[in-house]
């Protein structure tokens, strides 16, 4: 005598359940609270063993007039110092007026590794299509052009950025290139930073790298800026993140400002 009645119960809640709003979409991931500067963040790609290759994105990106900036730590695995100057601004308060991408760390296979190169022994930065040449020993370019996941990772992401300004930073040769289709742009970033001018020749032709690539395919600037083979991490930490900011009229604020 129940049974009727029970399917009847079972089928209303069943036309409950079909009919419900489907549940809202996940919200944007926000910045941590321990990461004022953080506004958005990217997983560029995968490297050769399955690291994600992370950007990060400060400043102000909807602010009309403001340059686009993105700044590359670590493409080689045995340089690593430099990229506590990006994770310094990474986490420390919003940064003003630039709308700012960072990298820390392009080759985490390389960085886990303590080697120049990647997992598969590519050096990334002669694996760009650029006057790309076959190359083998230290510099191995790889089978081909772009062969690797950690190079169309960073390509896709600045064919979609498209910055105006591209800053690579290596170690140990202590200078700023001047080998760049803005000489004034190389002076300047030189003068901020306290770092000489160079010109970085590869010992020979630079093949393949990421900044020739990029000053050839696109409008912006890039320019590859080296610190020495133990540069202070305390400076790098506390003092070249500024210096960098000011390079493009920018600087690090209070969390009210910056959000106006």
């Amino acid at each position: 005598m129940r049974r009727p009645r029970l399917l009847t119960a079972v089928a209303g809640l069943a036309l409950v359940l079909t009919s419900a709003p489907a549940a809202p979409a996940a919200a944007p991931e926000r910045a941590a609270p321990e990461r004022p500067a953080v506004v958005g963040k990217r997983v560029l790609g995968t490297s050769a063993q399955d690291r994600d290759i992370v950007a990060w994105h400060l400043g102000e990106p909807d602010r009309p007039g403001v340059p686009t900036v993105v700044l590359i730590s670590t493409m080689h695995g045995d340089e690593p110092a430099t990229r506590h100057i990006l994770t310094a601004l990474r986490d420390g308060p919003p940064v003003v007026g630039v709308d700012l991408w960072i990298v820390p760390t392009y080759n985490p296979d390389g960085l886990a590794a303590g080697t120049r190169r990647s997992a598969r022994g590519v050096d990334l930065n002669r694996n760009y299509p650029y006057k790309w040449a076959d190359l083998d020993g230290r510099y191995e370019s790889g089978p081909k052009a772009a062969s690797e996941p950690e190079t169309k990772a960073m390509m896709g992401f600045l064919a979609d950025v498209r910055p105006d300004y591209l800053l690579s930073f290596h170690q140990p040769l202590h200078g700023v290139d001047t080998d760049t289709k803005r000489p004034r742009f190389a002076r300047k970033v030189a003068r901020h930073l306290g770092l000489p001018r160079k010109t970085f020749d590869c010992g020979g032709v630079c093949h393949g790298t990421m900044t020739g690539w990029f000053n050839h395919r696109f409008k912006g600037a890039a320019l590859t800026v080296e610190y020495a083979a133990k540069p202070s991490r305390r400076r790098l930490r506390t003092v070249v993140p500024d210096q960098v900011l000011s390079i493009f009229g920018a600087y690090r604020g209070h969390l009210d400002w910056a959000q106006r």
